[in-house]
């Protein structure tokens, strides 16, 4: 009956039937983003991922997160259902070129990751000075 319930109440991401070459699962993690004045405010669930587990690059304009999250195995115990899955979590987002990409900020706390994109300033106009050669 546990390998019913284990497999009927599992459902998978596009992320994880994508991923055939991994050995884990790979989870697209559930993010909210919300905007202020002065930046963009990005939500990431990562359950079971260890701050110094996560890996947050930005190249060119994509932004990616990655996330290892550690196996839970508990002494005295042996698991007959599971809902929650290990493995590890990846998400890309192409950003605007209106983000301030040396002063993001990035924490995690209780499972949820917080990445602070600031908006950067707007161009100011400037005079070029023509040169007669």
């Amino acid at each position: 009956m546990a390998n019913e319930l284990q497999q009927s109440g599992q459902q998978s991401t596009p992320a994880e039937r994508a991923q055939r070459t991994r050995v884990r699962r790979v989870f697209t993690p559930r993010t909210d983003i919300y905007e202020t004045k002065d930046a963009i405010i990005l939500l990431a669930e990562i359950p079971g991922v260890a701050p110094d587990a996560v890996d947050i690059t930005l190249d060119k304009r994509v932004l990616t997160i990655q996330g290892r999250a550690a196996v839970q195995d508990y002494d005295g115990y042996r698991r007959v259902y599971t809902e929650y899955a290990d493995g590890d979590f990846e998400r890309n987002f192409t950003l605007s070129d209106d983000i301030d990409r040396d002063r993001i900020e990035a924490t995690q706390s209780n499972g949820i990751l917080r990445l602070v994109l600031p908006k950067a300033e707007p161009a100011k106009a400037k005079k070029i000075q023509v040169k007669s050669v």
